[in-house]
């Protein structure tokens, strides 16, 4: 099937040789590729800098527009020149496609440059000033006027959509990524076709497609789906290191896992790992004993996939850490939260996200909740397992989510009474009720004589301004409702 673009590159190949043969800002001719490579390196940098993008046409006499063709390894060769200059010479690199296309009986070769959206494109032993555009059917120099006119009509590409591997073959892509997994993922069939396939992924952004058969892999494409992570130079510090202590602090290591796999592909078997570490508990459910963990298991799929999705990519030389100790649990991620956010308001805030492609796929791989529900939803969890309330906290750089083993009220201190008060009354909050003495009293796990305790807890949660009476006008105490302080 012929490429969409050809038509249109042939139309203007049509229209640029006319009764007098002129080349046109989107087209240019040539019969060969020139040797000096700086030359060409700003031609497609002025095509890729051009709204639309623009074509070259090779085999084409370069005064006088007669057609000679060219063979397919002087097609070849060419093709393999191009992608070297792009990957060389331009800073960023360039898109294009190409085809060899019979016209009047002549073969040609076709190049598709595509438009950047990271723009200016310049040449990369430069600097910005080393700009060139398309006027007059000629490529020059751009000015500092029209260089920051590109400027503001780019767009700044994110973590995710960088490269973060050597320019590949299709067959080696398919190699390094765990492309079944995440079919699997998605409940979808694996298709026969391995042009398929690489569709898919370049529709996925897991690879960025250069040439006709030519890939980068993405930083999202290995972050999410690598075989192997320390393959790829810039994500080898990424990977998830699970470190499990003996007793309640960092004095004896008791064992140390360095993760290997994408994040995506490993989760499941990630969350497999870190229960059968844990301490168990027996409980019985439909009158059958069943043994499970003393966390549950939702809360840790949400806790370290929010770990994992917004940690700040930009911090090197770390990556996101799980630690395991006798009482408690303790994910950490690099990056602090961004600056819209507080540690007080991250149960169902507005949901933002600094790496929005790598969240939406956790979402649809079914890895995390929705958008926003996340930390709600772990909360929740963690009630009805009896635990004490999460605690969050902010350092210089990473931001660390703590989940504790089961401990009874007595056991808590008055910090995690008053804290645990609080998430209480959002979850409430957020299910269109309000927390009361009773409700709390069941989130501890206590029984009606201990009503007392749980107003002192109440009292002091209001006198820290965590919370606030439903209605402030109402003299009873008994069926007192609380709310959120900011609800």
């Amino acid at each position: 099937m012929k490429k969409q673009w050809l038509k249109r590159a042939e139309d203007l190949l049509r229209q640029s040789l006319g009764q007098i043969p002129q080349e046109l800002d989107e087209l240019d001719w040539k019969k060969t590729l020139s040797p000096k490579t700086e030359k060409m390196a700003s031609h497609l940098a002025a095509f890729s800098n051009l709204p639309g993008g623009g074509f070259i046409v090779f085999g084409i006499e370069d005064r006088t527009g007669q057609f000679v063709g060219l063979t397919q390894d002087q097609a070849s060769s060419t093709i393999d020149k191009l992608l070297t200059i792009s990957r060389e010479k331009l800073s960023p690199v360039v898109k294009f496609e190409h085809a060899i296309q019979v016209v009047d009986d002549i073969p040609l070769l076709f190049v598709h440059i595509q438009e950047s959206s990271s723009k200016p494109v310049h040449l990369a032993a430069g600097s910005i000033e080393d700009t060139f555009v398309r006027s007059g059917g000629t490529t020059r120099k751009a000015s500092r006027q029209e260089i920051g006119t590109l400027m503001l009509n780019s767009r700044t590409p994110q973590f995710e959509e960088l490269h973060c591997s050597k320019l590949m073959s299709g067959g080696e892509v398919i190699n390094a990524l765990d492309y079944r997994t995440v079919y699997g993922l998605l409940n979808k069939p694996i298709p026969s076709q391995t042009d398929e396939i690489l569709k898919w992924m370049v529709e996925e952004k897991m690879i960025d497609q250069i040439d006709t058969d030519k890939y980068y892999i993405t930083n999202f494409g290995a972050i999410s789906s690598a075989h192997e992570l320390k393959a790829f130079d810039p994500l080898v510090r990424k990977s998830i290191r699970l470190i499990r202590y003996k007793g309640i602090n960092k004095l004896e290591t008791e064992k140390e896992y360095p993760g290997t796999k994408g994040y995506a592909i490993g989760f499941q078997g990630l969350i497999e790992f870190i229960k059968a570490l844990l301490p168990a508990s027996e409980v019985i459910k439909n009158a059958l004993r069943k043994e499970t963990t003393v966390y549950p298991e939702i809360a840790l799929r949400e806790i370290i996939a929010n770990a994992l999705i917004h940690q700040d990519f930009t911090i090197t030389g770390t990556g996101p850490m799980i630690e395991i100790f006798d009482d408690r649990i303790e994910i950490s991620n690099p990056g602090r939260l961004l600056p819209s956010k507080t540690v007080d308001r991250l149960i169902r805030t507005t949901p933002e996200s600094r790496n929005e492609t790598l969240a939406a796929a956790f979402r649809r791989y079914n890895i995390c909740e929705e958008r926003g529900s996340g930390f709600e939803k772990a909360v929740t969890e963690i009630e009805l397992f009896g635990l004490p309330p999460l605690r969050f906290q902010q350092t210089n750089n990473s931001f660390i989510v703590t989940m504790f083993s089961p401990r009874a009220f007595a056991d808590m201190t008055p910090e995690e009474r008053v804290e645990a008060a609080y998430q209480h009354s959002i979850i409430k909050y957020f299910s269109s009720q309000a927390m009361t003495n009773s409700s709390l009293r069941k989130r501890f796990g206590m029984h009606d004589k201990q009503r007392p305790q749980v107003s002192l807890v109440i009292k002091e949660a209001m006198k820290q301004g965590r919370i606030k009476s439903k209605n402030p006008e109402s003299a009873s105490l008994k069926y007192a409702e609380y709310i959120p302080y900011w609800a």
